[in-house]
């Protein structure tokens, strides 16, 4: 039954990370992926944020398995995000001869997530608590 949970938050992630990524891109003329970067650390900011409000026990989500964290957590984050897509287009900015802007992605975009989760958290934990 847990999968039906992923599945409905999948239905919802996958075309919001397309609608967004193209939304994003559409208003950039360069060559960096800005829609993905954008869905990226915002599928890390909206899963610290339900992981925060895991830690502190809140009864939002409870835990791990429970169905609201496996709809947003796993099923909505997991398709919004997408490391494949990153490394994909990072890799054809090196192919193209844009060593700086695939270098620049990489790192902006490992700090940025992992900026975005750990504020994501410490607001799940303080709203919460």
């Amino acid at each position: 039954m847990n999968w039906l949970y992923v599945l409905a938050g999948a239905a919802v992630g996958a075309p919001l990370r397309y609608l967004t990524d193209r939304a994003v891109q559409s208003r950039h003329d360069s060559v960096f992926p800005w829609g993905t970067f954008t869905v990226n650390v915002t599928g890390c900011l909206v899963l610290g944020l339900i992981t925060g409000a895991t830690l502190t026990g809140a009864t939002l989500t409870g835990t791990a398995s429970s169905p609201l964290y496996l709809l947003l957590g796993t099923g909505l984050c997991g398709a919004l995000s997408t490391y494949s897509t990153f490394s994909y287009e990072t890799l054809r900015l090196v192919e193209s001869g844009a060593r700086l802007l695939a270098g620049l992605n990489a790192v902006a975009s490992v700090v940025a997530g992992l900026g975005a989760a750990y504020a994501g958290v410490a607001l799940g934990e303080a709203w919460w608590a």
